[in-house]
């Protein structure tokens, strides 16, 4: 069994998915710090000219997790997602079985921020044919504060004897502990898919919402393809 963990993120890229697809379990780590200006509440999508953000706009203070950050309702976000993505995507293929999903999503009265980040999660998951098991560390009492001790306790938790972590994590974590615990740690190594685009070039590291307007649900094969070409 192996188990991987990472903050929810709104619209996360393919490599997000990559390693929730290569395990039996992930975990959304709601209960972990919010960083302002990284990936928790904003993503890229391609256009004409490269990439545009589209970003949530949040209230919160330093420090407060995740799962306590609230959405900024005070603008029309909502509707400037949907009509970028309507415009970014006008022409990519597979719009129609894609974007009523999306729009669907941002529609919904969520009002903070983990919320809409997991519903995002898990549509992207549904749409690019990833069917791995998918919990809250807030729905888990009694998991320590320090990053590798919550790691360790939620391989132990759910029986799991491998973590995968991300590729940079071997710059900080303890890898010492995980080998006390018994728990073997495994690095990913994600190579990215090229894929035709809805404009002309490739742009990468871009939310998963790319692949599936241009390459249509089940993409996940691909991001697949790319792993084993790498491996």
């Amino acid at each position: 069994m192996r188990l991987a963990a990472h903050q929810p993120q709104y619209l996360p890229w393919l490599g997000y998915f990559d390693k929730l697809d290569r395990v039996d379990l992930f975990v959304l780590l709601d209960t972990v710090q919010f960083k302002k200006n990284e990936w928790q509440n904003r993503n890229r999508v391609r256009t004409g000219q490269g990439w545009q953000w589209l970003t949530v706009p949040v209230r919160h203070r330093f420090p407060t997790m995740i799962r306590e950050v609230r959405i900024d309702e005070s603008g029309a976000w909502r509707r400037k997602h949907r009509e970028a993505l309507r415009l970014v995507y006008a022409r990519a293929p597979f719009r129609q079985a894609v974007l009523p999903a999306l729009e669907t999503v941002l529609e919904e009265p969520f009002s903070d921020l983990a919320a809409l980040n997991e519903r995002t999660v898990r549509l992207l998951s549904g749409l690019l044919g990833v069917r791995t098991p998918i919990v809250l560390a807030s729905s888990i009492e009694g998991l320590p504060e320090g990053a590798d001790d919550r790691l360790i306790a939620l391989c132990r938790r759910f029986g799991c004897s491998t973590y995968l972590a991300g590729p940079g994590g071997q710059a900080y974590m303890d890898l010492e502990a995980y080998r006390r615990a018994a728990v073997r740690v495994e690095f990913q190594a994600f190579r990215h898919p090229v894929y035709p685009q809805a404009h002309p070039g490739f742009e990468p590291d871009l939310s998963a919402v790319d692949l599936l307007m241009n390459c249509g649900p089940g993409a996940i094969v691909r991001v697949r393809a790319a792993r084993e070409v790498a491996a």
